[in-house]
C-alpha cells in the first residue's frame, strides 16, 4: 500500500538538507516537486544561513519552520522574517529572485534552525503568472484537533478546513504533532497523498515509516496513522499535475523552451534584482 522514498543530502547555503523530492520513480506528490528537510542544526555565534540571491520560474516556494528564523528578501522588494508556525509562500510564476539568510542578531548570538522547504509546481495555466509573495502568520492558519493530535493546515484544504494561503491547484499541506499512543485517519479526499515523518516512531497503514522518509499512499482509501512515541510529521499532496515537469537548477517548467529562456535571462542578468543584495550566482553550466 505504501512506497517509501529515502532522502539524499545536499549542501544549501552552508548546511546540509535531506531531500526526498524529486525522488525515483516518484518525482512529484500532487503538485509537490521538491521537499527539503533542513536541520535541526545548531549554529555557533557568527555562523548562519546564507542562501544567496537565485532565480525561480514555474513554481511556488513554501517555507515552514519548527525552530529558528530566516529573513526572506526578494526582487519584489519584500523583506520578511519567518518564525516557527508561519508560512512564507512565494509564487515565482514567470520569474522572481530571492535570498534567505540568518538575521544579524540571531547570527551574533548563535541559534538553532529546523524546518521544511518545498516547491509546488504551478499548473500550466499559471506557470507564467506574475510573481507574488504571501506571508501567513501562525495565528491565521486553521488548527484541527483530535485526541492526542494537533494539526496546522499550511496550504490548501483538508479535514474540512481551508487555509488562507494562496494556491493554484488542488493541494493539501499539513503539519502534525502527535502524542505517544495517539492515532488518526487521513481521508481519501485527495488523489495523491504523502506522509513525511520528521521524527518519532510512526506507522502508516500498519507499516513502519522511519524518520526522514516519505511514505506515498498508493491506494485511494482512508489510511490510519499511529504514533508509538511523540511524533512530528507532514502530510502533503493533492491532485495529479497536468503533465510532467522539467527541473533544471532552480527552474521548473512544462517545456524545455521555458527553461532555456530562463537560463538566457539569468545568464544575461535580465532577471530583476533583490534590493540590497549584490551577489550573483552564475548558471551551473556544467
Amino acid at each position: 500500500m505504501l512506497a517509501l522514498l529515502k532522502p539524499h543530502t545536499r549542501d544549501v547555503g552552508g548546511f546540509e538538507v535531506r531531500r526526498v523530492l524529486p525522488g525515483f520513480p516518484h518525482k512529484m506528490v500532487g503538485p509537490f516537486i521538491f521537499f527539503d528537510h533542513m536541520g535541526p542544526v545548531t549554529f555557533s555565534p557568527g555562523a548562519g544561513v546564507d542562501v544567496r540571491p537565485h532565480p525561480h520560474i514555474g513554481l511556488a516556494t513554501v517555507t515552514y519552520l519548527f525552530e529558528g528564523a530566516l529573513i526572506h528578501r526578494d526582487s519584489l522588494g519584500i523583506v520578511q522574517r519567518i518564525e516557527p508556525g508561519d508560512v512564507n509562500w512565494m509564487t515565482a510564476g514567470g520569474g522572481i529572485v530571492h535570498s534567505e539568510r540568518t538575521a544579524p542578531d540571531d547570527r551574533a548570538r548563535g541559534h538553532r534552525l529546523h524546518g521544511i522547504q518545498s516547491w509546488v509546481a504551478l499548473p500550466k495555466s499559471h506557470e507564467q503568472t506574475s510573481a507574488s509573495f504571501n506571508h501567513t502568520p501562525k495565528a491565521a492558519l486553521p488548527v484541527i484537533s483530535m485526541p492526542g493530535v494537533e494539526m496546522r493546515l499550511i496550504a490548501g484544504s483538508a479535514f474540512g478546513a481551508s487555509a488562507p494561503t494562496p494556491v493554484y491547484s488542488d493541494i493539501f499541506y499539513v503539519a502534525v504533532e502527535m502524542t505517544a499512543g495517539s492515532a488518526f485517519e487521513v481521508p481519501a479526499e485527495h488523489e495523491e497523498r504523502g506522509v513525511y515523518v520528521v521524527e518519532g516512531d510512526v506507522r502508516v497503514a500498519r507499516e513502519a515509516v522511519p524518520p526522514q522518509q516519505l511514505a506515498l499512499v498508493r491506494e485511494r482509501s482512508a489510511v490510519q496513522i499511529e504514533a508509538a512515541t511523540a511524533a512530528r510529521l507532514m502530510l502533503l499532496g493533492g491532485g495529479k499535475m497536468d503533465g510532467d515537469r522539467i527541473i533544471w537548477w532552480n527552474f521548473v517548467a512544462s517545456s524545455r523552451e521555458l527553461v532555456e529562456a530562463a537560463k538566457a535571462r539569468w545568464r544575461d542578468q535580465q532577471f530583476p534584482r533583490v534590493p540590497g543584495e549584490t551577489e550573483f550566482i552564475p548558471l551551473p553550466e556544467k
